[in-house]
């Protein structure tokens, strides 16, 4: 790694690094007295030895020439290799909060393994952790591959990647010592809002620098896609955590926002960081890898350019129909489920511009486990964005809004569309990246396709039954006019389902270990592929015949 950076990278890496390293002591310092001490120096050791590593690196020979007429890949492989970590730490976290509900004993007395406390670790393991790697990992590749451009430099990739992860290490750690903002998706405080807004920024430039380097005139919608996630999530975590910090060396802070417009303002964020983090972005990884598995060009290129303004646009207004039957205006949350049923257009326009994609390749979906965690990602985001275009019915929320059934339809799209794309992109990329003929052991893949499809299938199902009993038991009332079931009757009902969840959980994470050993495997096992031609090579490389 850091004898691919010039030597002018080294020094600009060294002098950024010090500051970062100055900028952990002061906050260990200054926070002596507070949590915020322990992200100090937490900051300052990992900043400290990457100081110490590229110090020790500073006089190397330069890179050589030629890695112009290579693409810049480094941050993609190892991106990869951190979305698998992730994946199977958060899981391992979910499955943990899963048996809580069942076990309330697992807690074992411990502050930092209460269910509030690991809660927000599972969602930002798996979202920003598992998830947000995999976008990272995989956008750089599909960015360079699609304009024929290397990336402009070699040190703003590893900012990116490096400062992300510190963010969620952070963000993690915070969680467990009890530090929260209390926001749904939005838990870190307001030094880590801060530094994601940094990284965030260089990732865009990162973006903007290599299309306008780019030499195929062309910007690939999956780019498009690519473009809208980095840029509205953005804009949606700088509004959302706007807050006055009680000092700058204390961790806490309070929000710019208070009642229903605070309210609202969570909810524009948490729906869209949904719309453009866990959609939009993974719809840029879709439309890339899997047509490239299929060996067939996208159905209707059209249709994705009207699916993604269709779903740019209306996204944005639909937040409010989280806040059905509060205190927010009634015109606002009408306004809110009218566009999430509209939102069903757009997004079954890309449910089905991949299955019709698959046309003429069902042989392929059958016989290759890869192509049939993408299929099955596709039919999963039609179901659950069908879903949520049905549950925004105020009739329909009046159900379901606080029950088990919202949990079953956020699983649905997290582990069948967001995890079973992210899974078979990986496993595309993984021989492209490493140069392998392809995966360790196939016979790995297939078996994770099944725990992954059968956890899935378990946890949903699970989720729904226990989710429309719920609503049922909260809404009967007896003869006299009052509730007939207590809210722990309730919650005895809940307990049967609340283990077949726990079980469902149980086996998608095997599927994730599964996975995490089967790329090792791959890595580091010395059968070479056959070399590949010039057509994964940077345009000027392709026209200088290399």
């Amino acid at each position: 790694m850091i004898s691919e950076l010039t030597r002018d990278e080294r020094r600009l890496a060294v002098v950024f690094l010090g500051l970062l390293t100055a900028v952990g002591l002061a906050m260990a310092i200054g926070g002596r007295d507070d949590l915020m001490g322990v992200h100090g120096w937490l900051v300052a050791l990992l900043a400290g030895t990457g100081t110490f590593l590229v110090l020790r690196g500073l006089d190397g020979p330069e890179p050589p020439a030629s890695r112009l007429t290579e693409y810049y890949d480094t941050p993609t492989k190892v991106g990869i290799i951190l979305t698998l970590i992730w994946g199977v730490i958060g899981m391992f976290m979910g499955l943990w909060v899963a048996a809580l509900l069942a076990w309330p004993e697992l807690t074992f007395d411990a502050a930092w393994a209460s269910f509030g406390r690991l809660r927000p670790v599972h969602t930002s393991g798996v979202i920003f952790g598992f998830g947000g790697n995999a976008l990272i990992a995989t956008s750089l590749h599909v960015l360079q591959r699609t304009t024929r451009a290397r990336l402009p430099d070699q040190l703003s990739p590893w900012f990116v990647l490096i400062g992300y992860n510190l963010f969620c290490l952070v963000a993690a750690s915070g969680y467990l010592m009890g530090m929260t903002q209390s926001k749904e998706y939005a838990e870190p405080e307001w030094y880590a809002d801060i530094w994601l807004v940094v990284v965030w920024v260089t990732y865009f430039s990162i973006y903007i620098r290599t299309l306008m380097r780019r030499k195929e005139p062309h910007i690939y919608v999956a780019n498009w896609y690519f473009m809208a996630f980095i840029l509205v999530v953005a804009l949606l975590h700088i509004v959302n955590n706007l807050a006055v910090p009680v000092s700058l060396t204390h961790a806490k802070s309070y929000s710019l926002f208070s009642g229903v417009q605070d309210a609202m303002t969570q909810w524009w964020y948490g729906h869209n960081a949904v719309a453009f983090f866990l959609t939009a972005g993974f719809l840029g990884m879709m439309y890339y890898y899997l047509p490239k598995r299929a060996g067939r060009p996208i159905f209707s290129y059209r249709l994705s350019i009207i699916s993604f303004w269709g779903i740019t646009f209306m996204y944005m207004w639909a937040g409010s129909h989280h806040l059905h039957f509060t205190a927010l205006p009634h015109w606002v949350q009408t306004l809110g489920m009218a566009f999430s049923v509209v939102l069903l257009v757009p997004s079954w326009a890309s449910a089905g511009n991949a299955l019709l994609t698959l046309n003429g390749a069902w042989h392929k979906v059958r016989d290759d486990a890869v192509l049939r965690f993408m299929a099955m990602a596709a039919f999963f985001y039609g179901l659950s964005t069908f879903e949520g275009s049905f549950m925004a019915i105020r009739a329909v929320n009046s159900l379901s809004h606080y029950t088990d059934w919202t949990i079953g339809h956020v699983h649905a799209g997290a582990l069948g569309w967001v995890a079973m794309i992210t899974y078979g992109s990986i496993y595309a990329l993984v021989p492209w990246m490493w140069k392998k003929p392809g995966m360790y052991s196939k016979r790995l893949v297939e078996a994770h396709f099944w725990l992954a499809l059968s956890g899935t299938v378990v946890y949903v199902f699970a989720m729904w039954n226990s989710g429309v009993i719920q609503g049922l038991m909260w809404r009967t009332y007896d003869q006299s006019g009052d509730l007939a079931y207590s809210f722990v009757d309730s919650l005895v009902a809940m307990h049967p389902y609340y283990i077949a969840r726990a079980v469902g959980g149980g086996l998608f994470l095997l599927g994730a270990v599964l996975a995490l050993v089967n790329v090792y495997l791959t890595i580091t096992r010395p059968a070479p592929a056959a070399e590949e031609e010039g057509s994964d090579l940077p345009a000027l490389a392709v026209e200088a015949g290399e």
